[in-house]
Order: C-alpha cells, then structure tokens, then sequence
C-alpha cells in the first residue's frame, strides 16, 4: 500500500466545525430535580442552579450563566462553587490575607486592601473559604459539569522513590 492509496479519499477542509463543551448525562431525572435534595444549602433554588450549571457546561461565562439563571453573578459563582466547580476570585495570597481576616488577625479593611481584590471578591473568597463543595451535589451533576475531583496532573507526579 502506497501512501496515496492511504490518503484516498482524504480532503483538506477551510474551517473547523466548533462541537461545544463534551457532556455525558447518564442520569433519568432532570438535573434540577436532582439538586432538590441539597436546596437547603445551595444559594439559589435548584432550577436556578440547574440553569446555570447547564449555561455554565455550555461554555458561557459565570456572569451569563447567572443571568440566564435569574440570579447576580456573585450567587452563581457560590452555587458553582457549592456545586464543586473550582471558583477562586483571589490568588494564593489573598486567600492567606482572607484566611488571616476569619481568624481575626487583621481587620477588615486591611485585609481587603491586602487581598489584592475589591469588595466583592474578597466577600466571595470569605464565601469560598467558609462553606465547602456539597459531596453528593458533586455527583447529581457529575454529567452536566467536569467537575474534576483528582490531581488531574497525579500521572506526572514521579514516586519517591525514583531516583534512588
């Protein structure tokens, strides 16, 4: 077999066909009704957060998911958050400065100044570090968001005992 026996049938193509964001949903009920048993610690209800965990897979941003959803910017960046969704407004350093003002080592106004952030990111970060991703919310949208629970970088990691 030649290589033009191989490249038979191939063409070459101007424009490439944009797919969108892969997402599997293997579940029956609808994604808001499985968020209905975790309304009471979501911060918005579950069609909502239904809405906008569905806008946010589809690649738009949190401040449009959040519109589409009916709620501000700031509630579905906590609903992701709560969700599982990796939300961070602040550096390494901010989140030191944050973790320094909930202990009460600085004051407030200090501390946003510190944090490198505004109001509103340094009130999402205090969010971000006092309330945990909700487990069983992580997998009732498991196929709506890639939420990545791992090291996704674990394979590159090398073992202690390589080099010995």
């Amino acid at each position: 077999m030649t290589l033009s026996d191989i490249a038979a049938g191939l063409e070459v193509t101007a424009e490439q066909k944009d797919r969108g964001v892969a997402a599997v949903d293997d579940t029956d009920a609808p994604l808001a009704e499985r968020l209905r048993g975790f309304a009471d610690r979501l911060p918005c209800t579950p069609e909502a957060a239904a809405t906008l965990a569905t806008e946010y897979a589809a690649g738009a941003s949190i401040g449009d998911a959040a519109r589409a959803a009916g709620v501000a910017p700031v509630t579905g960046a906590k609903t992701l958050h709560r969700l599982g969704e990796p939300i961070q407004p602040l550096g390494p350093t901010g989140r030191e400065v944050v973790r320094d003002w909930l202990d009460a080592r600085l004051a407030r106004t200090e501390a946003v100044e510190l944090a490198g952030g505004d109001e509103t990111d340094f009130a999402l970060a205090a969010y971000v570090e006092t309330h945990d991703p909700i487990p069983g919310a992580r997998d009732a949208v498991s196929g709506a968001l890639a939420v990545e629970t791992g090291d996704p970088l674990a394979e590159t990691h090398s073992g202690a005992n390589e080099f010995l």
